[in-house]
């Protein structure tokens, strides 16, 4: 095994500075995330996604952000997985993006709300009859005998629907919103003397602070 202590990369593509942001941090994300998909970043949309569960200990996944929109990060789950029950005994919950290519991280934290049904039924039903089906066939999260479960599950719905475009909006599926009240640009630089600008939510207005790497 390699001496993992040795392991390391000099950044030195970019730099980060605060006459060359956006005042809004909103705006900020979206220009880096653009760069992000122009770079051609490999799924540029993933993020890790932690909350907290109830014995206090914070848990964390991957998954995909769908949407950008009205001042928060939308994404979609199955409400009685480990993260959606988190969710709803804490909505407190942290994004990160990692985007090696151009060498800059994103973290963010803020509150999680459930958007409206009609906006996640919209969603649901533009996603290939496939997905749908998989959102139907797993139980997420909970423990289950054996894979033929969900293959013998996914076969009846495959026949229960077969004549259908689509499959209904399930009751225990759907999408959040996270309204973020802390977002915080990361950009590598050569020595770890990295470019860090954080932006604070106050008063409706984003406060720019410059951290120490």
């Amino acid at each position: 095994m390699s001496n993992i202590s040795d392991m390391r990369e000099n950044y030195d593509r970019s730099t980060l500075d605060e006459q060359h942001v956006d005042s809004d941090a909103m705006k900020q994300f979206n220009s880096w995330f653009q760069e992000a998909i122009d770079e051609d970043v490999v799924e540029p949309n993933a993020m890790i996604m932690s909350t907290i569960n109830s014995d206090g200990h914070p848990t964390s996944r991957t998954l995909l952000l769908k949407g950008v929109e009205d001042g928060g990060f939308v994404f979609y789950t199955n409400y009685n997985s480990d993260k959606g029950k988190e969710i709803a005994e804490n909505p407190n919950i942290s994004l990160l993006f990692l985007w090696k290519k151009v060498q800059r991280q994103v973290r963010i934290s803020g509150i999680a709300h459930k958007i409206p049904k009609e906006q996640s039924e919209a969603y649901f039903h533009s996603r290939p009859k496939g997905s749908q089906i998989g959102a139907w066939v797993s139980p997420q999260s909970q423990v289950i005998a054996n894979k033929d479960i969900l293959e013998t599950r996914k076969a009846e719905l495959i026949e229960q629907y077969k004549d259908d475009d689509e499959l209904p909006l399930p009751e225990f599926w759907g999408g959040y919103k996270m309204k973020p009240q802390k977002i915080e640009f990361w950009q590598g630089r050569p020595n770890r003397l990295h470019d860090r600008l954080l932006y604070t939510l106050v008063d409706r207005k984003w406060k720019i602070e410059r951290l120490a790497p």
